[in-house]
């Protein structure tokens, strides 16, 4: 069966972590954060600085918000706690395997859940704390189509597709190497199922999965890959395209619209729309400023600490936090199509990062085939 939004947040089940003690007392934690140093937030998106100030202004306190993509963060925290000096104090991390295993397991980071937060975020999410799930779907261009063009993953792979479906490099980006791996693991029944409802007849393959046959097909095709979701929205949904590509990424991209860009979700598209991957939130073994920190957590949270990254469609672990009314995408009505993640497996993701970063390469440069 297909994870929807609501069994996705069963399915995430919690994994063993490391859990910062104490409830939560805001009028206590802010006193004894007066007296520490200022705070350092990492982030992959630049809209934590926005967030850092407004949290910093609300307290009173000195907080600074840093835009850095998941192993940089990663790496910066883990070197920091082998030197024994630790600058870093809230880090936000989309990076679930990597961060679990370099970041959890060494005891580099920890887990921290408000007390009055336990109620309202499902079992799942709660250790380590998902603080946020980000939608990445698939993408068409709405100047060219009145809908999208292909309603099966599975049309990707022929011919008419071949160079004209773009994402971020599997070998640079191994979210999608995961995503592979979690296909495989938790959804593979589906994705044989989409081949026979595409091609009519039950899929054959040597391959070990349904899936690994999909990752050779469309590597094999030869899809235009980038170096970010910014350049698969340009590829997909530049307003004087006049040749159709068909994408997927963040439904961040989506508020270039508003300055002329023509991206529309793939809704009907099987077996699914798209995914939702989720971002840990970790405080660091060894802040000094630990009450800060704990705030700084809680703050994000709430409606107004995410509200920031609520716009862009990242649908906060607090289901009290609405996405906004305003937000481009519009991906709200298409929920129950996309993909939720396995956090419990997702060692098993670490493990397989390179198996699937082989079958990409070598189906991509004609090694494989099926």
């Amino acid at each position: 069966m297909k994870t929807t939004l609501a069994t996705a947040l069963l399915f995430s089940t919690a994994l063993a972590a490391p859990v910062l003690a104490g409830g939560f007392d805001e009028a206590a934690l802010l006193a004894a954060a007066k007296s520490e140093p200022a705070l350092t937030v990492y982030d992959s998106t630049g809209k934590i600085r926005e967030q850092a100030e407004a949290f910093a202004a609300k307290y009173g306190l000195e907080a600074t918000g840093i835009k850095s993509k998941a192993a940089a963060t990663i790496k910066i925290v883990a070197g920091e706690a082998q030197a024994e000096n630790v600058q870093a104090d809230v880090v936000l991390v989309s990076d679930l395997p990597a961060a679990t295993a370099q970041l959890i397991e060494p005891g580099y980071a920890a887990s921290y859940l408000p007390e009055d937060m336990a109620a309202k975020i499902a079992p799942g999410l709660q250790s380590p704390l998902i603080v946020s799930r980000e939608p990445v779907v698939w993408t068409y261009n709405t100047a060219l189509n009145d809908a999208c063009p292909v309603d099966n993953i599975w049309a990707l792979t022929e011919p008419a597709w071949q160079g004209r479906v773009s994402m971020p490099d599997p070998l640079a980006k191994s979210m999608y190497t995961d995503w592979f791996n979690q296909l495989a693991m938790h959804h593979d029944a589906e994705i044989a199922a989409a081949y026979q409802a595409h091609f009519g007849t039950p899929l054959e393959t040597e391959f070990d999965s349904a899936t690994e046959a999909f990752v050779v097909a469309l590597a094999a095709n030869q899809p235009l890959l980038t170096n970010s979701d910014s350049d698969v929205a340009l590829a997909v949904g530049a307003p004087d395209a006049t040749e159709n590509f068909l994408g997927i990424m963040s439904t961040a991209k989506y508020r270039e619209n508003e300055n002329g860009m023509k991206l529309g979700i793939c809704a009907s598209m099987q077996p699914m729309v798209g995914l939702l991957y989720p971002k840990f939130m970790l405080v660091t073994e060894g802040t000094d400023s630990p009450n800060a920190a704990k705030l700084f957590v809680h703050y994000m949270l709430t409606a107004e600490g995410w509200a920031p990254q609520a716009i862009d469609g990242k649908i906060s672990a607090n289901p009290e936090n609405p996405i906004p009314a305003g937000e481009p995408s519009g991906m709200e009505a298409h929920l129950d199509g996309m993909l939720g993640y396995a956090a419990a497996t997702s060692g098993d993701d670490w493990a397989s990062r390179q198996d699937w970063q082989d079958i990409w390469a070598l189906a991509r440069a004609g090694q494989m085939t099926q």
